[in-house]
């Protein structure tokens, strides 16, 4: 088949690529490379013109000014230009609901585009959309990524690119794509659960890990255990850094002669994924039911990962051993899972070993590009 996927933000979409090249299926990835994360794309749209100093003042007072945000119309022109030449494609396959990151009377006009010159179309939700913010606001969720905005309501700037899914442009937006995409894909329980009895839902989708560019290393601790604190400060409040960031100081006050404590701060993703290569606990985020895809590839390495594992996530793939440790927005709660792992450096090689058997059994790329391509051909 010949494959377009729209859209890269945490390299889903290229690991998805690599399973589908092994399955023999011709694939091209159009995307932005997400900012300084560099993800890489066979089309690449960027904001040349904007992302510069003086232009990006100009942009900021513009938008200011008129709300309107000239970055979405440098991307528009170009994807204008690209779109009429991506066509004859068997699946098109969108990032999630604003995949072009223009605005969303620019996203229905290219969506539309795609649709007229290929044969099917279909949606992910693997990051905040309509449903999961929907879902969110209304409290269904016994926390998620908006309980900082309902504890402290100044909060509120912190989320507008969150909150932007529910009003009535991005609501139209969603109403056109669920009534005109083949189906929508889940790629983790926190996205599977709002969507949930959705009739255009076709279920959920593990993202895919390429394990075989990602290599198992037993765990060895000859000294002291290295922690590993990764922040994106885009992300800072929504991943629940500061209880990482409080627990980390208790943590090195308490065991200073016993652990090593590793920060980095907004690198690019192959500098990320190697920066956390010698730890062997690495902490992820504390609003999410399941694992985001940083702590997927940490856990692929055979990394202890604090991060989302709930009831609901276990029961759902019916696991007996522990494969990441859950936590939740709660700095006692961290401190106590990070000083039983000290005091049982043990249990940190048992983890990482049920960790990486967990990816190869329901991440491995090959076998999830399998699972989309038979969602695919089926509907």
């Amino acid at each position: 088949m010949k494959i377009l996927l729209v859209g890269e933000y945490s390299r889903l979409h290229n690991s998805l690529k690599e399973g589908l090249l092994q399955h023999g299926h011709e694939v091209i990835l159009l995307g932005t490379g997400d900012g300084f994360k560099n993800f890489p794309t066979d089309i690449t749209i960027t904001d040349t013109l904007f992302s510069k100093p003086y232009f990006k003042t100009i942009a900021k007072a513009f938008h200011k000014v008129f709300n309107i945000q000239l970055i979405e119309l440098e991307y528009y022109n170009k994807l204008k230009k690209i779109i009429p030449t991506l066509k004859d494609f068997d699946v098109v396959q969108l990032i999630n609901e604003q995949s072009f990151k223009t605005s969303p009377n620019r996203e229905i006009q290219l969506v539309t585009q795609l649709l007229k010159q290929n044969r099917s179309v279909f949606l992910l939700s693997c990051g905040t959309d309509y449903t999961s913010v929907k879902y969110a606001l209304d409290k269904k969720f016994h926390y998620s990524i908006l309980t900082p905005y309902f504890e402290d309501i100044s909060l509120k700037k912190h989320y507008r690119f969150i909150l932007k899914y529910v009003s009535k442009p991005y609501k139209k937006l969603h109403d056109f794509l669920f009534s005109n995409v083949k189906g929508v894909i889940a790629s983790d329980f926190d996205y599977h659960i709002p969507l949930k009895g959705n009739s255009k839902y076709l279920g959920l989708i593990p993202n895919p890990i390429n394990t075989d560019k990602i290599k198992y290393k037993p765990l060895k601790i000859s000294n002291k255990v290295i922690i590993f604190h990764g922040i994106n400060r885009m992300n800072y409040i929504k991943k629940g850094n500061r209880f990482f960031e409080e627990a980390l100081d208790i943590i090195k006050n308490k065991y200073s002669d016993k652990v090593d404590i590793v920060v980095a701060e907004n690198l690019p993703y192959q500098e990320y994924i190697k920066a956390f290569d010698s730890c062997h606990i690495l902490l992820d985020q504390v609003y999410a039911y399941d694992q985001g895809y940083n702590a997927l590839e940490a856990m692929a390495k055979g990394k202890v990962v604090l991060t989302g594992a709930e009831k609901e996530f276990e029961a759902y793939y019916n696991l007996s051993d522990e494969i990441a440790v859950n936590v939740t927005p709660d700095v006692d709660t961290i401190v106590k899972a990070l000083e039983d792992l000290i005091q049982h450096p043990e249990k940190i090689n048992t983890i990482g070993k049920n960790a990486r058997n967990f990816i190869e059994e329901h991440h491995h790329y090959e076998k999830v590009a399998q699972q989309y391509l038979d969602t695919w051909l089926a509907n």
